[in-house]
């Protein structure tokens, strides 16, 4: 879910979706928006929370937690931006991890399904990874193709001396 922007023409926001856009290798600025609406629903049950009790807003911080945003306060819940919640992306995290080097490399191993979180496959890059689950990300290794037709040429070669002896 996200919404556009009610200026569609804003140059000032436009650079700043580009930047974002390179920096985080998204695709389009979609991904921003849903990110934006994901961080203004956050947003919103902070605002809820705060007639809460301290075990309800405590609860609410640890489900933050989990994610991985990290905030203490109502305040900080409230001042999250896009990016916060962009580096919790697949995508970005096997940057961070050192697995990849570029996120264009990111996000073709992980559409081309070749990125495995705790033993399952994910495909999605906007996959928003658990801290917990952070540190099971693998990359699957490439089948040597070259080494079967070494191990071939090595029997037909072997095939051949026999019959030529």
């Amino acid at each position: 879910m996200y919404s556009r922007p009610k200026t569609p023409f804003d140059k000032g926001r436009i650079e700043e979706e580009a930047k974002l856009k390179k920096k985080f290798g998204l695709k389009n600025k979609k991904e921003i928006w849903r990110a934006q609406a994901k961080i203004n629903s956050i947003r919103e049950k902070a605002k809820k929370s705060i007639s809460a009790n301290q075990i309800k807003k405590r609860e609410f911080f640890e489900q933050l937690g989990k994610i991985g945003i990290k905030v203490m306060s109502l305040a900080e819940v409230l001042s999250l931006n896009v990016e916060d919640y962009l580096k919790r992306r697949l995508q970005t995290v096997l940057i961070d991890k050192n697995l990849v080097k570029t996120p264009r490399q990111a996000r073709q191993l992980i559409t081309h399904k070749k990125v495995l979180v705790d033993g399952q496959l994910i495909d999605s890059p906007s996959y928003i990874v658990p801290v917990f689950l952070e540190n099971k990300i693998l990359i699957k290794e490439k089948k040597k193709i070259e080494d079967k037709k070494v191990e071939r040429r090595k029997g037909v070669v072997e095939e051949n001396q026999k019959v030529a002896k």
